[in-house]
């Protein structure tokens, strides 16, 4: 047993992980022990830190949890893959490194609950900048000297500025910067590559002070249970490899391991909905019925076409041009592998009622999937859309006591009406924009969902069988003061108990509408301060754009 006692055990080396670890062991008195269950990533590792690659990783068990929902009752009973990144950096390490803050009026909405007033955007927005090196945005908005370098998508393709133009052709804006003072509109993304390289979490925040003598990382250390002395966690057991169980004590531990592992290894340890765990045969420690409560996710589709002018990205796919496309990458860090190729898109209203986008835009200039599967080996090219607010509710439950048996995942995904009406609206946006005179030089036709479907009914039931996750859990932990509330805003220590705080995306009281990897980076920066005690960054009152405004689209 390891009994040496901590200041900090950070569960979970992933993207929240990675920044406390900095944060907190900036001081050098604080003895801080970061525990993550999966690979170390490797500087050698291609499939991690070349851009392009990011298939390969998800869905390899060497890399990826590999979750699966429960058969979602209005998706024809489909199990839908959820992968998590099981590597240091977690899912920064394998996703899309699309980063985006979510519109102003997420956070907004966050501080309308009890007790969440300073999680308004005034009071996120310095947080958001604390992290960023942002090399190209609105000034006011973006930080400058941030340990997260950002780079602007270049979006130079043809096909890129074609559907850029369609948008405005289709009645939707440009925007300068999604994530400084108008996200509404259309237009190139930030993404988490520099020079070539995708920058996680680990790369960003973990690495460079990884020579502290106060910083301990230790991986392929799975977190079993957190321990306890009455109400106060006073440390963790963790298995390495198939060894006995180990211990390791510190006056606080954080949970940062996600949407779907931190409640799971809040329930194996007891704190939970009571019921349900006795009837597992698990000790209840505290009654926290919102413990894997409150599951919110964006589900995704494809909408893709045949293209007609051979300027997609179809050519770097082939086989044999791989050794050719990974060496330029090797040596030059440069040419097709040097891209997320996720470079552009937009976010839009799709009706007159929401106040602010509930639709999102990802366009790829290849027909794809996930998977590194195409339709068809001719040129083509895609976006991906989904709604970004369903209010359709799921949950997270263990289903045995054993920490090796995933849980139990279920979505909801297409139950509400206000969920399926959104769907319609979302492909129906989207044939508008990719029908514009802009495109029709290239447009060769629609692959997916294709001209036979057309009504409201058929869309869905494409969507039922089609739709995928778009890889952003969260919320099943979340802030607030209410009874169905897990962690405390003001402090993010998990109700009723001592010495034991949640900092990820499942703190999260709603999702917000992009990518969630900026939100939980912003939230742990903002942790970070709140658990250390120190002053609070000053709020900064900006305005921000809203639709009823006639100002352009740069302040």
């Amino acid at each position: 047993m390891n009994t040496r006692q901590y200041d900090f055990i950070v569960v979970g080396g992933g993207s929240a992980g990675c920044a406390l670890a900095n944060r907190l062991s900036a001081d050098p008195s604080n003895r801080v022990l970061v525990l993550e269950a999966g690979r170390p990533d490797y500087r050698w590792d291609v499939f991690i830190h070349m851009p392009a690659a990011l298939t390969f990783p998800i869905g390899s068990r060497f890399y990826d949890w590999g979750y699966r929902s429960e058969p979602e009752p209005h998706m024809h009973d489909r199990r839908i893959y959820h992968a998590r990144g099981k590597v240091l950096g977690g899912s920064s390490s394998i996703n899309g490194m699309i980063f985006q803050r979510g519109n102003p009026m997420d956070y907004q909405r966050w501080a309308t609950g009890e007790g969440m007033g300073e999680w308004d955007y005034a009071h996120c927005l310095p947080y958001f900048k604390r992290m960023e090196n942002c090399l190209a945005g609105d000034g006011e908005f973006r930080g400058h000297s941030g340990p997260l370098i950002l780079e602007r998508g270049p979006a130079s393709s043809p096909l890129f500025q074609a559907f850029f133009a369609a948008a405005e052709q289709a009645g939707y804006p440009r925007t300068e910067d999604v994530n400084g003072y108008r996200q509404e509109g259309f237009g190139p993304f930030d993404r988490n590559v520099h020079r070539g390289r995708r920058l996680s979490a680990a790369r960003a925040y973990l690495h460079p002070v990884m020579h502290r003598p106060n910083l301990t990382v230790r991986t392929r250390a799975f977190v079993t249970r957190i321990l306890f002395d009455g109400t106060r966690a006073v440390g963790v057991e963790y298995r390495r490899g198939r060894g006995r169980p180990r211990r390791a004590h510190g006056n606080e531990t954080i949970l940062c391991g996600g949407a779907i592992n931190t409640p799971q290894l809040l329930q194996l340890s007891g704190v939970g909905n009571a019921g349900e765990l006795r009837a597992l045969g698990v000790d209840v420690l505290a009654d926290l019925p919102g413990v894997g409560e409150n599951l919110q996710d964006h589900l995704e589709v494809y909408v893709q076409y045949a293209c007609r002018k051979p300027v997609s990205m179809q050519p770097a796919l082939a086989t044999w041009r791989r050794p050719f496309i990974g060496a330029r990458w090797l040596f030059l860090r440069s040419g097709p592998a040097a891209t997320n190729h996720f470079e552009g898109g937009g976010f839009v209203r799709g009706n007159d009622d929401v106040d602010y986008p509930n639709l999102m835009f990802h366009f790829l200039p290849v027909a794809i999937r996930y998977d590194g599967t195409s339709p068809a080996s001719d040129h083509g090219y895609q976006v991906h859309i989904g709604p970004m607010y369903s209010d359709a509710r799921g949950t997270v439950k263990i289903r045995s006591t054993d920490p090796a048996v995933h849980p139990a995942l279920r979505f909801n995904y297409l139950s509400t009406d206000q969920d399926r009406g959104e769907w319609v609206e979302a492909v129906r946006v989207a044939r508008t924009i990719l029908n514009q005179p802009a495109l029709a030089e290239f447009n060769g036709g629609e692959l997916s969902p294709g001209p036979g479907v057309r009504t409201d009914e058929e869309i869905l039931d494409w969507v039922a069988k089609d739709g995928e996750t778009a890889l952003h859990p969260s919320c099943t932990a979340r802030m607030g003061t209410d009874p169905m509330s897990v962690t405390d805003p003001a402090s993010m220590a998990v109700h009723g108990l001592r010495g034991l705080r949640v900092v990820d995306a499942s703190a999260m009281p709603f999702i917000t509408n992009g990518n969630i990897y900026a939100p939980v980076m912003m939230m742990a920066e903002k942790a970070a301060d709140l658990i250390l005690g120190n002053t609070p960054l000053p709020p900064e009152d900006i305005a921000y754009h809203r639709h009823q405004d006639r100002r352009s689209a740069t302040p």
